[in-house]
């Protein structure tokens, strides 16, 4: 990606914290409007787990990731590509931003395969298209994108076109592919802990793999936490943060903020 997107900051807004009376979309559309650019990439499993129980589907997580059948990924991808992507999308805009809501499988963005057999139809990332985001930062729009993904590498004939893959993964597949100075996701929790849960302001790669390795890092922090060291490959600094703290995210980028960083030693 070219230089002068190098400054983009990329925003995981975990379904947890979406419609809980937090102030994201309002420091998402303040910043745009300070002229930073941003990525969001947001998750919706709370959302996805209220229909899955409507219709009376059963869902199960592994190490914090979504087990997928067939029937589960059409609710997956109902819900996070349409329900929950143009919510946010109508709030940016609502709030005098300017956003376009896509999906990995549009333009290819993220493409992937198969994680593990016994994982159904969740996917890992395989490749990005970051051309379509170039394009949409370029013109002044917020890139806000779910996580359903083309199910584009070693795909059997019969089998769907589409994959579910965690939106943690993808924010830090595509903040490494960027090049991004930030990436901050927006849990509901206070950051990382360590093992008699004491939060942690700042970690080195080092240290956070060893916390997953202890077990004190578990469930869905572990994907943020290997995300965070996925992206720290070109990425400045990653944050894990508490979504639900009254702009979080504002101050986050414009003071030191709360929550966890894990940044590299250069």
């Amino acid at each position: 990606m070219s230089n002068n997107l190098d400054k983009v900051i990329v925003v995981k807004i975990g379904g947890a914290t979406l419609n809980s009376g937090d102030t994201i979309i309002e420091d998402i559309v303040y910043l745009q409007k300070q002229g930073r650019r941003l990525v969001v990439v947001h998750g919706g499993a709370k959302e996805i787990n209220n229909w899955l129980s409507r219709l009376g589907i059963s869902t199960r997580f592994v190490e914090g990731e979504r087990v997928t059948d067939k029937a589960t990924l059409e609710v997956v991808t109902a819900v996070l590509a349409g329900l929950v992507n143009k919510e946010i999308v109508a709030a940016i805009n609502n709030l005098g931003g300017y956003a376009v809501g896509l999906s990995g499988v549009d333009g290819a963005l993220i493409q992937g395969r198969i994680k593990d057999r016994e994982m159904g139809y969740t996917g890992t990332v395989a490749k990005l298209e970051v051309n379509l985001l170039r394009v949409l930062l370029e013109s002044g729009y917020i890139p806000v994108i779910s996580p359903v993904s083309l199910y584009s590498f070693d795909r059997p004939r019969q089998a769907p076109q589409i994959l579910n893959i965690n939106g943690d993964p993808v924010a830090g597949e595509i903040a490494a592919a960027i090049g991004a100075e930030k990436l901050v996701f927006l849990s509901d929790v206070v950051g990382i802990c360590n093992g008699q849960g004491r939060p942690l302001k700042r970690l080195s790669p080092a240290e956070a793999e060893a916390l997953i390795t202890s077990g004190a890092v578990s469930g869905g922090m572990i994907p943020k936490v290997r995300a965070c060291l996925k992206a720290l490959a070109t990425t400045s600094t990653t944050h894990i943060i508490d979504g639900r703290e009254p702009h979080a995210l504002l101050k986050e980028v414009e003071t030191d903020g709360s929550g966890t960083t894990i940044e590299a030693v250069r």
